[in-house]
């Protein structure tokens, strides 16, 4: 007998990075191996994000879009790097995401590590313009920074203004690997995200991705100022960063992907499997995860008009949990 369709609300990507969409579809490997997270970013994700120009980032966007939709996510939550393409890269980005039909939360990270401050001051600068033009039903704004270890407190602190200023969230790279953690102890902080508590950085409800290095006070401590933690299981096993273990200590933690595909299920079943060993409140916390990002994604479109925002967003599964359709 054949299985009978059900509906289930759309899945939620709360992490990813639209414009890796087409690094599986040829992108040559380093001719160095590397060896640690850091040289993974310089020989392999940095080189990819100096490549990118409109027509390879539009074509990206459109790929991203139509797979997510086909996965049944209907929500992404995106972080855009293109330094060589940054003034105009988000409209790229959310005119793909509005003419597909699929929710996104847009920022630009805004980095330090090219081209030093002027860069980080054309990264907030793109933010500061969407914010303010973007006028699509399915697309919000957010200020981004790539991480604590890649920008001044200069640009720290102007991306929290900025953030204020607006009315909007931040979304950053939180102790993903040590490097991170490392950095900010050169600087004289305990950590990364005490380093962004200082500088102000952090507005309530803002998202900061990953959170391997974190210990459960300082996740207490996100949940109290009002953050956002999202965990990215299949990335940060693939870059050998550990497991998030202490991320059940906050009830605010969502499931992202960090630029692998948004098929939400599998992320689910990695989270699942990854987090088997570890202590009951971290298995217990983990299977709650998916529906977070629901609510994370709530908050961006708090403004929707009634019957428009993402809580109406629904899937038709058929046999085998197989996408029938999809409703945004």
């Amino acid at each position: 007998m054949a299985t009978p369709s059900r509906t289930i609300p759309g899945f939620v990507n709360a992490h990813t990075h639209i414009y890796s969409a087409l690094a599986p579809y040829g992108m040559p490997p380093p001719a160095v191996p590397p060896e640690n997270f850091v040289q993974i970013l310089e020989r392999v994700w940095w080189r990819l994000d100096r490549a990118l120009d409109e027509r390879s980032l539009r074509a990206s966007a459109r790929l991203y879009a139509a797979e997510s939709l086909l996965y049944g996510t209907t929500s992404l939550v995106d972080h855009q790097e293109s330094p060589t393409f940054i003034e105009g890269s988000l409209d790229v980005l959310a005119d793909a995401c509005q003419e597909m039909g699929i929710r996104a939360v847009l920022c630009y990270g805004a980095t330090d590590r090219n081209g030093g401050r002027e860069e980080g001051r054309r990264g907030l600068a793109e933010c500061r313009r969407f914010l303010r033009a973007n006028r699509r039903p399915l697309v919000r704004g957010a200020v981004g920074l790539h991480a604590s270890f890649t920008c001044s407190d200069e640009t720290l602190r102007e991306s929290g203004e900025l953030a204020r200023e607006l009315g909007a969230v931040m979304h950053v790279h939180m102790a993903e690997d040590r490097a991170d953690v490392e950095d900010a102890r050169r600087r004289g902080y305990e950590g990364p995200l005490e380093r962004l508590l200082a500088t102000e950085a952090l507005p309530n409800g803002s998202i900061m991705a990953h959170g391997v290095h974190l210990n459960p006070s300082q996740v207490r401590t996100a949940e109290a100022q009002g953050l956002w933690l999202v965990q990215n299981p299949r990335s940060n096993e693939g870059n050998r960063v550990g497991y998030a273990s202490s991320l059940w200590a906050s009830a605010r933690v969502a499931l992202g992907t960090d630029g692998w595909e948004a098929d939400m299920p599998k992320e689910a079943a990695a989270l699942t499997r990854l987090s088997a060993g570890g202590i009951p409140e971290e298995v217990q916390a983990a299977a709650r995860r998916p529906e977070n990002g629901r609510a994370l994604v709530a908050e961006r479109f708090a403004d929707a008009p009634a019957g428009t925002g993402p809580e109406s967003d629904v899937v038709v599964l058929g046999e085998a949990g197989t996408v029938e359709r999809v409703v945004v």
